[in-house]
């Protein structure tokens, strides 16, 4: 069996190739992939060579782990069944190739256990469940929605990108009403419930809970200043480059600094809920589309636009 990937040759050398899949087992299933999404995060670093040493990390590799498509192949211990639509959170069925991420693929083979049947109304917006899950995780860490108090809830987000913007909605479904900073003027639109400001005309220094999805090393200091007495920042982008920050500040104020991981199988379950009951939407995220033959112009534009704040391939057309 086989299928059309993208393969990450080396940092900014992307190719479409041909690639022979590992054979299903009894707990496989087959799934064509409609959609993927690309991160602007994680394969970011990947692209441009810049990604922490992870065990299976490595070039080439096949990036990829926001994908929706339909089951054509069920294996008699898999659990699912064909014609199930299930979100794909990667797959490593590649042979030689790398798959630490690889759900780019116009066809993925992956244990049942691990992909999770969405409504098929979400169509390409199903991309979008890792990252709401993420952002989820990012304030919850495993507890229900409705569990903290509108003190433990985010007050304060860093970045209006798609990861900032469902923070921002998830708090927005569980009752806070954040302010949002974002220093490109561009992006400051589609605000659903929460506000929107640069970091310069904010004078609040009373913040209870600040989550930054910048993924800048260096803004540490400005936000624990931005804090109110015990007073927390959560860090939950991802950074390259090593933390720090002067003590006094944070002594001063008892400043608390937590680390948000992936999302977890609770996470997906929570905003699934969500989603389903109306109080989440993904709407209006995916910004930009390419065919999967496109994916290195796809690849610089979600990298380089600041107007992109997601960009999806289209893998119709590839199987």
């Amino acid at each position: 069996m086989k299928a059309t990937a993208v393969v990450i040759q080396q940092p900014e050398s992307l190719e479409i190739r041909e690639l022979e899949l590992t054979a299903p087992g009894a707990g496989d299933v087959v799934v064509a992939i409609d959609w993927s999404g690309i991160s602007t995060g994680t394969e970011r670093l990947l692209w441009t060579g810049k990604m922490p040493s992870f065990p299976g990390m490595g070039y080439p590799l096949v990036p990829g782990y926001e994908s929706v498509g339909r089951i054509i192949q069920a294996g008699p211990e898999s659990g699912r069944r064909e014609g199930e639509w299930v979100f794909v959170p990667g797959a490593s069925c590649y042979g030689e190739v790398k798959g630490l991420f690889g759900g780019a693929s116009s066809r993925v083979v992956v244990p049942g256990g691990k992909v999770v049947p969405i409504p098929d109304r979400l169509g390409e917006e199903g991309v979008l469940l890792a990252l709401a899950a993420t952002a989820y995780h990012a304030i919850f860490q495993g507890q229900a929605v409705d569990a903290l108090t509108p003190s433990q809830l985010p007050d304060l987000i860093v970045g209006h990108g798609v990861l900032g913007r469902l923070l921002a909605r998830v708090a927005v479904a569980a009752g806070a009403s954040p302010v949002v900073w974002e220093l490109n003027e561009s992006r400051a639109a589609g605000a659903e419930g929460y506000t929107v400001v640069h970091p310069e005309r904010d004078e609040r220094r009373d913040y209870h809970t600040i989550i930054d999805v910048s993924g800048d090393s260096a803004l540490l200091d400005t936000l624990i200043a931005r804090l109110a007495r015990g007073g927390e920042v959560v860090l939950a982008g991802f950074y390259s480059q090593p933390l720090s920050f002067a003590f006094p500040p944070a002594f001063m104020r008892e400043a608390r600094i937590r680390c948000a991981a992936e999302w977890r199988a609770p996470d997906l379950a929570a905003v699934k809920a969500l989603i389903e009951s109306g109080r989440l939407s993904l709407g209006g995220l995916i910004t930009h589309r390419r065919p999967a033959a496109e994916a290195d112009e796809a690849y610089r534009t979600a990298f380089g636009d600041p107007e992109c704040l997601k960009m999806v391939l289209d893998w119709r057309s590839s199987r």
